[in-house]
């Protein structure tokens, strides 16, 4: 680590360049934890992935406890009260040590003038901790989620809303893919057993596991050797539907960053197997995990709204379309999606989704599959999607994922279990 490196300052520059900037937290995270070094990586982690799930707590309590927010060049200032409230309110960091460390935030912000100021608002909180915390959790504040998706759950799912927002501001389970070229499940779970780890099965999905306690991959046997995958459990669900078959002509598209790319070719290691992703840089990950698999696929820059640029007039026997989405289904694992994502954009998001299924239909065979999926659960871009789809093409066909009335299988974030996703099956006549 960087000598006078202050992780405080440094998780409150990270969160302003989310709440402020519109930045995902997945793009400026990591060069953030390369300045503090791997020691502090996890907690930098913590810092930054806990106060964007509580912001609406957060900036509550700065209210109550200041007349005026902090505007301007000290706006940052603003993000380290809240990285240091969420240290006295969520974590086992000694009080003293969490309040130290954030007032010297201030220095390393450049701001030492403001040192005493985050010390007495950080000291007010405690002598009020209780009251505080007892009034942040009432009405909308409680749910942490913004007005405009709380009310899109309830007219949705007005009987799940509530489990689906508890589930988002859960921490997420960590779910791995055992590679069944390599092990059954049953033996791979068998060394890391050995290994002082424990793991359960998901009956739906034969290669899942859950970790009963999330660790580092390094201490995953056979990590290295493609053994094994950092997968989610509704992700998984992918390849059970799409149903590859060596000699096929297989189509990712949407495939960054290559998970479902590499589960195709364990299910299936024959097919030949096309990976396209719109964003060059992830689809480096893609070649990533390839190469730690020892697996081989065709990969390519390309746009899903225009496959002629891409793949001429070739035609596919499967195709699986991770539709481009509002990813509202895996808020647990990325809580800035609460802050970045607006209600308009989810217009957009399902007009980008039609022109994409649109464009890519044609280059599916007849009597091939393609499985639209999603992980989201707003039904704009779900079974309202394949519904319309549905109507204006009498030459695809639902199979083995809903019925007519609501096209296509929705499933919900629950704590323990996978992430929220949506899946439809077509065929084509």
């Amino acid at each position: 680590m960087k000598k006078n490196t202050n992780l405080r300052s440094i998780a409150a520059q990270t969160i302003e360049k989310v709440v402020e900037q519109g930045q995902s937290l997945s793009n400026v995270l990591p060069a953030a934890q390369k300045s503090v070094g791997d020691k502090d990586a996890a907690l930098l982690q913590e810092l930054c992935y806990g106060v964007l799930r509580t912001l609406p707590q957060l900036e509550w309590i700065i209210n109550q406890l200041m007349e005026r927010p902090m505007t301007g060049k000290q706006r940052t200032l603003h993000f380290l009260l809240m990285v240091g409230l969420y240290q006295l309110m969520y974590t086992r960091i000694p009080a003293h040590a969490a309040l130290a460390e954030t007032v010297e935030g201030a220095t390393a912000l450049k701001r030492q003038q403001l040192k005493g100021l985050i010390n007495g608002v950080l000291r007010q909180f405690q002598r009020q901790q209780e009251a505080l915390m007892q009034q942040m959790n009432e009405g909308d504040r409680q749910y942490l989620h913004p007005r405009w998706l709380l009310e899109r759950l309830q007219r949705a799912w007005p009987d799940q809303w509530q489990a689906i927002v508890d589930a988002n501001n859960q921490r997420p389970p960590m779910w791995l893919r055992v590679n069944r070229l390599h092990h059954t499940r049953e033996e791979w779970l068998m060394q890391l057993q050995a290994t002082g780890k424990l793991a359960e099965p998901d009956p739906r999905h034969q290669d899942a596991l859950r970790l009963e306690t999330p660790c580092p991959v390094s201490q995953l046997p056979g990590f290295d050797q493609g053994w094994v995958t950092i997968q989610d459990a509704s992700a998984q669900g992918c390849v059970a539907l799409l149903d590859p078959q060596n000699s096929e002509s297989i189509l990712d598209l949407c495939a960054a960053p290559g998970g479902k790319t590499t589960h195709i070719l364990e299910a299936a290691p024959q097919a030949s197997v096309l990976a396209v992703d719109i964003d060059a840089q992830r689809l480096a990950r893609i070649n990533e995990n390839l190469q730690r698999l020892n697996m081989t696929a065709e990969v390519k820059v390309g746009d899903g709204c225009d496959p002629q640029s891409w793949c001429g007039d070739r035609q596919f026997d499967r195709i699986l379309l991770d539709a481009p989405c509002s990813a509202t289904g895996v808020i647990r694992r990325h809580p800035d999606i609460k802050w970045l994502r607006r209600d308009r954009d989810i217009a957009e998001l399902a007009a980008l989704q039609q022109q994409i299924l649109e464009a890519i239909w044609p280059h599916l065979k007849s009597g091939g599959t393609l499985l639209y999926a999603t992980c989201s659960i707003l039904p704009e871009e779900n079974h309202l999607q394949i519904a319309a789809f549905l109507e204006r093409h009498q030459d695809a066909i639902l199979s083995a994922t809903g019925d007519a009335s609501q096209p296509g299988l929705q499933v919900f974030p629950t704590p323990q279990g996978g992430d929220g996703f949506f899946y439809a099956r077509l065929l084509k006549r």
